[in-house]
């Protein structure tokens, strides 16, 4: 990583957050990504979905490859360090990952003979003895010889003649070798080899039949490595002639492990990943810091060149500038974040620089505002970069300071440098809010409490409450008032008048989102209302076709009277037609129940609640808005039930409460049930966080465990755990 990136970590606080992301590397790297961010991010979603298995920890192979280069000759551990990324490339390519994943595992294609590697070494690395009959019988003659060992050792400590010089009867391993504790003299009962003393002035022996047996390990061990060699030849040899494969799939590997690492803070920590755009705009719905320890979200629209931050001091200023370049800085490196990314948007930028501690230092002899002049100056010279300026006017006079950096900020504005500056300048703020491609920000404070809001207004510039700061960090009230008169009646005045403008702004703000919110009602009420106009239209035409259809019969059945000769046959005709006559029933009004003044009544959908009644018509109250409604279409609804009264409940808190539970070796159905309590005495312990152990296996009880803590309605989150608490053997769950 460059220096200058390392700098820039820094001043945004992101030190913490990187290396909590490295410890989910399988190996040391670089943590950027290099390449298309579109692809990776589909790779990345892709892996997200899949419970993807565990990426062994594999050593940098760079010197490795450069050895295979010139036909060197590997050691067996350094080839097993091959081994491991081939055996975890065939396990990823037998999972259904999705499109982009798969196509990307199919380029990797691993021979036979490569297979055929991997099963040569065993889980631990080592070389399996099955492939050499040689070595099966030096690992017996081995095995043989370290029991013999024992055996003399055992025969020795019993020895009588031996015992009276023994310190103890324990086997002591000293310089690589097993050796026995003993007193001055045993040279009169044994013959060996001394070669330690002890701090009590004893003396470690090797007996010289043991250190024959020894010598003789030693040579089998010797032999073993003439073989090991051997194969490590042949195999350095193999994977010398597939150096550009080898080569390819080492870096396909870290590629893959920057995914993993990815994937894993993102289920970790319930992070989001957003891909930068080609705009000029960085909007932030709910986004936090990673420093930060239960943060205010923050969501803000930065549309324009310029953002300039004022208002209270401590009240967030410094944090949503690094906030904003932190937001950038990650999405530029497809780093997952705390923010919803899709109702967030964040252009892509080729650099980033962060201007906010104080330059002057004793080594380079320069002040603070000089050090300021000097950093500015290198960026007239820049394009498509992201900048931030924290308390910009540092280290000089601010009216000199207000006019001097207004006309610098306006100049890097044409160069289309992206700016975000906090200030305490007024002056300076509206000097530059004259421009179109300036947008202002105010941090509030909360004058009924004394305290920041660490929430913003944008449009407006803020109020620094000096003043009410030095009070809350317990400066005597004598002297801020003294101060405040010194600074004088007419500034105080201005800066009242500031404070009542903030306050105006956000009672306007507040007023506007109700009359937004009446809106969306009235909107709502207007629709349903068209929706219970056509009804009704709709009704009257179907009742208007059947009355007509109706009187039509008994016309036509009344007419044919006039045709019949026979007088029965009329007198029948007429009495038809009289009965079709008396079927035809004409619609009334239904007089409705008698409605009063308070009266809960609802029409179609609509509910409300009767203020005024005059003649026909009913004045109701339905969601803060009042609709004239005629009583004929009112029907009497139920009242909204009263709250009752609190019954006090009182539950015994389960006591030797664990924070984890093991449901290892359980059917499913018992682990559920198990489960079910457990989290039932959790809640109850008043526990945020549990662990709950299910191991991998067939998957069946890891499968019932994560459908379960989905449905449970107490349940906010789980994931999987960290790798040292069990990884994708155990969920962390939340309440």
């Amino acid at each position: 990583m460059s220096e200058n990136k390392e700098e820039l970590i820094s001043k945004l606080d992101l030190n913490g957050y990187l290396e909590e992301f490295k410890s989910f590397f399988s190996r040391d790297k670089d943590i950027f990504l290099q390449g298309d961010s579109s692809l990776h991010l589909k790779r990345i979603d892709e892996l997200c979905k899949i419970n993807f298995p565990q990426i062994p920890e594999v050593l940098n192979l760079d010197k490795a490859l450069a050895h295979l280069s010139k036909q060197g000759v590997l050691h067996l551990d350094e080839i097993y360090e091959f081994v491991k990324i081939f055996c975890y490339f065939e396990k990823l390519k037998k999972i259904n990952f999705g499109f982009n994943l798969d196509s990307w595992l199919e380029k990797i294609q691993l021979s036979e003979e490569i297979l055929e590697l991997t099963l040569k070494f065993d889980d631990k690395g080592e070389l399996k003895e099955s492939l050499d009959e040689r070595l099966i019988n030096l690992n017996t003659a081995l095995r043989l010889k370290n029991e013999a060992i024992r055996a003399e050792f055992k025969k020795l400590i019993y020895t009588k003649s031996l015992s009276p010089y023994l310190i103890d009867t324990q086997i002591h391993f000293i310089n690589g070798f097993e050796a026995l504790l003993v007193r001055g003299g045993f040279n009169h009962t044994l013959k060996a080899k001394i070669i330690a003393r002890s701090s009590s002035g004893g003396f470690y022996i090797i007996p010289l039949n043991i250190e024959n047996l020894q010598d003789d390990i030693e040579k089998i061990k010797n032999q073993k490595e003439e073989i090991y060699y051997e194969y490590a030849k042949n195999f350095s040899i193999f994977l010398a002639k597939n150096l550009p494969f080898l080569k390819f799939i080492n870096s396909a590997f870290d590629l893959f492990d920057h995914y993993s690492a990815r994937v894993l803070l993102a289920k970790k920590k319930d992070y989001e990943f957003i891909l930068c755009e080609n705009s000029n705009e960085i909007i932030l719905k709910d986004f936090a810091h990673p420093a930060l320890e239960n943060p205010k979200s923050i969501s803000l629209e930065f549309k324009k060149q310029v953002l300039i931050i004022t208002g209270v001091n401590a009240g967030g200023k410094s944090m949503l500038l690094k906030s904003l370049l932190a937001a950038a800085f990650l999405a530029k490196h497809l780093l997952p974040m705390k923010i919803k990314a899709n109702e967030s948007k964040i252009s892509s930028f080729k650099e980033f620089d962060a201007i906010i501690e104080d330059p002057q230092n004793v080594k380079n002899n320069i002040s603070t505002f000089a050090g300021r002049m000097l950093q500015i100056s290198k960026l007239f010279t820049k394009k498509n970069l992201l900048l931030g300026i924290d308390e910009i006017e540092l280290g000089t006079d601010f009216e000199e300071a207000a006019c001097l950096y207004s006309v610098i900020i306006s100049h890097l504005i044409k160069n289309k440098l992206k700016i975000i500056i906090t200030t305490h300048h007024k002056r300076l703020a509206m000097l530059l809010a004259q421009n179109e491609e300036v947008e202002l920000i105010a941090a509030l404070y909360d004058e009924e409490i004394s305290k920041p809001k660490y929430e913003f207004l944008k449009g407006t510039i803020g109020k620094s409450y000096a003043f009410e700061t030095a009070l809350r960090y317990q400066i005597p009230a004598n002297l801020v008032s003294e101060a405040k008169k010194l600074y004088g009646e007419d500034k105080e005045n201005l800066e009242v008048m500031v404070s009542k403008n903030i306050n105006l702004e956000l009672e306007l703000k507040t007023k506007l989102q109700n009359i937004h919110k009446k809106e969306q009602i009235a909107d709502e009420i207007l629709q349903n209302l068209k929706e219970q106009k056509q009804k009704q239209e709709e009704k009257f035409k179907n009742t208007l076709r059947e009355l007509e259809f109706k009187f039509y019969k008994a016309i036509e059945e009344a007419k044919k009277t006039i045709n019949l000769k026979d007088i029965k046959e009329k007198q029948r005709s007429l009495n038809k037609a009289n009965e079709l006559k008396k079927e035809i029933i004409l619609p009334s009004i239904k007089q409705n129940e008698e409605l009063r003044v308070g009266d809960f009544v609802k029409y179609e959908k609509i509910k409300g609640v009767i203020k005024a009644i005059s003649k026909n018509e009913a004045l109701i109250e339905c969601e803060g808005l009042n609709l004239r409604v005629g009583l004929n279409l009112l029907k009497k609804s139920v009242e909204l039930p009263k709250k009752s009264s609190k019954t006090n409940i009182s539950v015994a808190k389960p006591s030797n409460l664990n924070i984890t539970l093991d449901l290892h070796g359980l059917r499913s159905d018992e682990a559920i049930s198990r489960l079910d309590k457990f989290i039932s005495d959790a809640l109850l312990a008043g526990f945020d966080e549990v662990l709950v152990y299910h191991g991998i296996g067939t998957g069946k009880l890891a499968f019932a465990v994560k459908e379960f803590l989905k449905a449970h309605k107490s349940v906010k989150s789980f994931s999987d755990a960290p790798i040292n608490q069990g990884g994708f053997g155990a969920k962390v769950v939340r309440f």
